[in-house]
C-alpha cells in the first residue's frame, strides 16, 4: 500500500485545522489499522519536508503521521505488516504547487513572490516513484527515506515559468517557512547516507543500531542537517525551463 492521501496545502491546513487533523492524523491511524487487519505486507507512507521541525499545522500533522507509521511496526505485533515513510520536497508540477500557479499567472505579467530569499527542494514525479520502490525493496520497518534532490530559489522558479513577468513581493503566507528542511540535526544521530538518498532510522527499540536496517549506510556527521538553503545541489532556471517545456501537458494534473 502507498499512502498518499493528505490535506497538504499550508494555508488550507491553517484555516481548516479540524479537517487537516482528521485526514492526516486520524486518517493515518485508520489506514494502519486496516493494513494490519488485512495482513498487508508492506506500507509506504508519503511524507513531506514540512514534517521536519514543523512550523505549521500541516507539517505538525505529517510529523505525527510519520511517528504513527513508525510506531505501526510495534503496533502490528506478530503480523508481518511493515511500515516505512518516504519524505519528499516540492513535487514539480503537482496540483496546487508553485510551478502551475506561476504558469497560470504568466500572461498577467506579474508574479507574486513571498520573499526573495525563499528556497525549496525540487523533486520530479519519477524521482518520487523511484524512492517508493526503493523503500519497498529495502524496508525492514520504521525507516524514513529521504531523496537527495536539488534546491531552487523561488525567484528562479518564477523566472523559469514566466521570464518576462514582473515580481511583486507579497510576504510569507500563514504557516510558511523561509526555507524547508528534510533532516534536522536532531535526527543526525540516526541518519545514514547512501547513493542518492538518506535513511533516518527509528530511535525506538534501538532500531537505529540494527545492521539489517543500516544495510551498508554511512552515519552522517552529528551536526548534519539537510535544508533547502544549505544544499550542495541547486537547480538552475534554465534547467527548470527545459523541464517545463517537456512536461507542460502534465503540469497541474497530478
Amino acid at each position: 500500500v502507498v499512502h498518499a492521501a493528505a490535506t497538504k496545502i499550508v494555508p488550507t491546513a491553517e484555516y481548516n485545522p479540524f479537517e487537516c487533523v482528521k485526514t492526516n492524523v486520524i486518517g493515518a491511524m485508520n489506514l494502519i489499522d486496516a493494513c494490519v487487519d488485512q495482513g498487508v505486507k508492506r506500507v509506504a507512507a508519503l511524507s513531506t519536508d514540512k514534517a521536519s521541525s514543523p512550523a505549521n499545522l500541516y507539517g505538525a500533522t505529517k510529523l505525527a503521521s510519520d511517528k504513527l507509521f513508525i510506531g505501526g511496526n510495534s503496533y502490528s505485533g506478530t503480523q508481518d505488516t511493515r511500515f516505512s515513510v518516504v519524505r519528499y520536497g516540492n513535487g514539480m508540477g503537482s496540483r496546487g504547487s508553485v510551478i502551475p500557479f506561476f504558469l497560470s499567472l504568466a500572461e498577467s505579467g506579474v508574479l507574486p513572490i513571498t520573499d526573495v530569499r525563499m528556497t525549496r527542494f525540487m523533486i520530479t514525479l519519477e524521482q518520487g516513484v523511484d524512492l517508493v520502490w526503493r523503500a519497498f525493496d529495502d524496508m525492514v520497518g520504521g525507516e524514513i527515506y529521504v531523496k537527495k534532490i536539488p534546491s531552487m530559489k523561488v525567484v528562479d522558479v518564477a523566472r523559469a515559468a514566466a521570464p518576462e513577468a514582473r515580481h511583486e513581493i507579497v510576504g510569507i503566507r500563514p504557516g510558511e517557512k523561509l526555507h524547508e528542511q528534510m533532516i534536522g540535526t536532531e535526527d543526525a544521530l540516526y541518519t545514514y547516507e547512501y547513493d542518492g538518498y538518506y535513511k533516518i532510522l527509528p530511535a525506538i527499540h534501538d532500531w537505529f543500531k540494527d545492521p539489517q536496517r543500516i544495510n551498508g549506510g554511512r552515519l552522517v556527521d552529528p551536526h548534519f542537517s539537510d535544508s533547502s538553503d544549505n544544499n550542495t545541489e541547486w537547480m538552475s532556471s534554465a534547467t527548470l525551463q527545459s523541464w517545463i517545456a517537456q512536461n507542460r501537458g502534465k503540469i497541474g494534473k497530478i
